[in-house]
């Protein structure tokens, strides 16, 4: 999902689940104790800042997030940066193409605020991690019903984590292409190498940086990518629901004043 991937990394993640579970059953995805879950949850903004750390530092050399905008990094309820600093970010971390230098014929230049995160292709680069936390269903069953997503949510963010703390060590190789044990890929094995080790980045709030806070870290911010605005989306429902109560009970007291006279006429 990240650095020095092969070829074959591009869809280690896109197989679907029914395909890679007939080859050998469903993986073991972990149910980690994220802080935006259930109908109160929020993000941790600084959980947030290292996961975009971890992205920066690791993963943005061969995966993309072409439908974030950059700008979004200074929004309330994501990792809030300051207007400074995330243009700071954009102009030291990101190159963009520009159509109108150079005379017209187009050239590079430091990425700004109005810029999306760039687009990574090519030769061995990984899918786009914009939507990857939505995109992925960590829970389902028993027995495909599906009940567990009820409790537990759809567990993308938990997917993502299970997997990348998920490697035993153990390799295979196949029809020329290197193949590693991974206890939450769907079938066991996977063709991406493991993608963090832990103590890959040295995280500036002094967090502990291993294996297991990586992995929360990452899916935390990816979750976020996905669905920068759930935070917004989950107070404007709750509104919602207290005034359709209210609103509600008024009815029904309403209806009992003008109907009591009839309801218990003699």
């Amino acid at each position: 999902m990240f650095k020095k991937l092969t070829l074959s990394a591009l869809t280690a993640l896109s197989l679907t689940a029914g395909g890679a579970m007939a080859a050998g059953g469903a993986g073991h995805v972990e149910d980690f104790a994220f802080s935006f879950e259930g109908p109160f949850g929020t993000f941790d903004q600084h959980q947030l800042q290292r996961g975009l750390q971890i992205y920066t530092e690791v993963c943005s050399s061969c995966h993309g997030m072409k439908f974030v905008p950059l700008r979004t990094l200074a929004d309330e309820g994501g990792p809030h940066f300051s207007e400074d600093e995330v243009r700071a970010y954009a102009e030291q971390n990101f190159e963009v193409f520009d159509q109108e230098l150079a005379d017209g014929d187009g050239d590079f230049r430091p990425a700004k605020p109005t810029d999306h995160f760039p687009t990574v292709s090519g030769d061995g680069m990984g899918p786009d991690l914009s939507l990857m936390a939505k995109a992925r269903a960590g829970f389902s069953g028993p027995y495909g019903t599906g009940i567990n997503q009820m409790f537990k949510g759809m567990g993308g963010a938990e997917y993502i984590a299970s997997i990348l703390t998920g490697y035993t060590g153990k390799e295979k190789e196949e029809a020329g292409t290197l193949f590693y044990e991974n206890t939450a890929f769907p079938g066991g094995w996977i063709s991406m190498a493991p993608p963090l080790s832990g103590e890959d980045v040295d995280y500036a709030d002094g967090h502990s940086n291993s294996l297991h806070h990586e992995a929360e870290d990452i899916a935390a911010f990816l979750m976020w990518a996905a669905e920068p605005k759930m935070m917004a989306r989950q107070w404007v429902g709750f509104v919602s629901v207290f005034f359709l109560t209210v609103l509600a009970s008024l009815l029904y007291l309403v209806n009992k004043r003008i109907w009591k006279p009839i309801k218990y006429k003699a």
